[in-house]
This record gives C-alpha cells, sequence and structure tokens, in this order.
C-alpha cells in the first residue's frame, strides 16, 4: 500500500510538471532540517562523549588506548551516528508531519486543496518527502563532527591529546568504504521517514482520534524500517565490500 501511494503520489502528472513548489520545499528543509540541528547536536555530544568514556577502561587493561580515536570514529561513522540520528528524525520529524497532515486530512483542508485546483501530493507529501531526504543525511554528518568532539572530550578527561593528534588518529582509521555506504543509507532513511510520515497523516481516518494514531504509528513504523535498512545496508555492505 505505501508503495502504491508512493507511486501514485510522485507519478502523477501535476507532481511531477512544473511549476515545482521550491519555496515550500525550502521551507520543510529549514524546518526539518535547521529547527533539528540543537537536538541532534546535543545528542550526538553526548553520544560520542559516553562511548569513549565506557571503552576507555577495557581498551586500558590491553593497553590499547591509542586506538580509542580510530574506534570512536568508526562506531559513530558506520553505525552508532547515522542510526541514532535516524531514530531521532523518526521521533521528531515522522510524528510531526502525520499529525500535520493527518489535522489536516480530518478537517479537510486537504480536500479543500483539490477544489482549489492545487495538487495536495505536490505541494504536502513531495516538498517533504525531498526535504527528509536531504536533510538528513546533513543531519547525520553534523551529528557525526559533534560526536567526535565528544569523543575527543571524554578522551581528555583522563588522558592529554592535542584536537589535531586526536583527528588525525580518527581519519588514519576511516577509509571511503567506511563512509560511503554509511552515507548513502541515511538517504533511505531519510526517504523512508518522510514517506511514512507523510502515508500515515494523508490516510488518517475522520476525527481527532486519528492524529494522534497517525503521529504514533508513523514513529513506530519509521523506527522499524529504520533497523530493516540498517541490517540490510550492513549485510550488502559486508557482501560487495
Amino acid at each position: 500500500m505505501l508503495l502504491y501511494w508512493l507511486m501514485s503520489s510522485f507519478i502523477s502528472k501535476e507532481a511531477s510538471k512544473p511549476p515545482f513548489e521550491i519555496k515550500e520545499l525550502i521551507k520543510q528543509c529549514y524546518y526539518i532540517g535547521y529547527k533539528s540541528l540543537p537536538l541532534v547536536g546535543i545528542t550526538g555530544f553526548i553520544m560520542g562523549l559516553v562511548l569513549t568514556i565506557q571503552s576507555r577502561p577495557t581498551m586500558a587493561q590491553f593497553g590499547a588506548e591509542s586506538y580509542l580515536p580510530g574506534m570512536i570514529g568508526l562506531s559513530l561513522v558506520k553505525e552508532i551516528a547515522p542510526v541514532v540520528t535516524a531514530l531521532i528524525c523518526a521521533g521528531k520529524i515522522a510524528s510531526g508531519i502525520g499529525a500535520e497532515l493527518g489535522s489536516m486530512k480530518v478537517t479537510e483542508q486537504v480536500d479543500a486543496m483539490e477544489v482549489s485546483a492545487i495538487n495536495p501530493y505536490k505541494y504536502l507529501v513531495v516538498t517533504r518527502i525531498l526535504a527528509t531526504t536531504l536533510m538528513v543525511p546533513m543531519l547525520v554528518v553534523f551529528a557525526d563532527g559533534i560526536g567526535l568532539l565528544g569523543g575527543f572530550a571524554g578522551i581528555n578527561i583522563h588522558s592529554d591529546f592535542s584536537l589535531v593528534h586526536y583527528f588525525s588518529k580518527v581519519f588514519e582509521s576511516l577509509d571511503f568504504i567506511d563512509i560511503i555506504p554509511a552515507t548513502i543509507k541515511t538517504i533511505f532513511f531519510g526517504f523512508f521517514i518522510g514517506s511514512i510520515g507523510c502515508y500515515k497523516g494523508f490516510t488518517a481516518a475522520n476525527g481527532t482520534e486519528s492524529v494522534g494514531k497517525a503521529a504514533n504509528s508513523a514513529v513506530v513504523v519509521a523506527s522499524l524500517t529504520i533497523f530493516i535498512i540498517d541490517m540490510l545496508a550492513v549485510q550488502l555492505t559486508d557482501l560487495f565490500f
């Protein structure tokens, strides 16, 4: 049902021909991307800090503290930052889109747009899905950077690492083969977060109670989808790289 709904939304003549809703797309990028920076930044810093503090004693037992920056970099960039940031976006963005479009659906604002010769799929759905597809990878990159700074702060609680030495160790451990698959899967994270939020909002039944159900269902389904995509991405990366 979701795939059929997406195809009908994107392939319809009105959704695929100009004029495009550039202003609405920029507006959604602002709300989805810029407005999420504080939450993503705080979470990213805490991720890096906690990961470092928890890992340091174990690595110290084996005299491997010098490998700590590389471990932090690999863990954050390949797995922790993309998945945790996507889950945050699922909770914040997917629920917001589901509630917003659900309330528009039950109050017949969507029907009013159709009567006014405005394609609601083009104005409401396409812009939001494109915005999440663009912004979630950028938020993940931001979380990577802030998380690495959190790791630097965690190392310097017990050691004396310079910032230059720390980041040189981090980048020594990272290859393009580590970064590219992690970046590609965030594009799919963003696409499905936006798609599921829009789908749940647009398919909300009549009544205000369905708005809350749409928001809750969007978070649950989007979170589960993120884990499934991540599992598939890990398997494909292991198979081909």
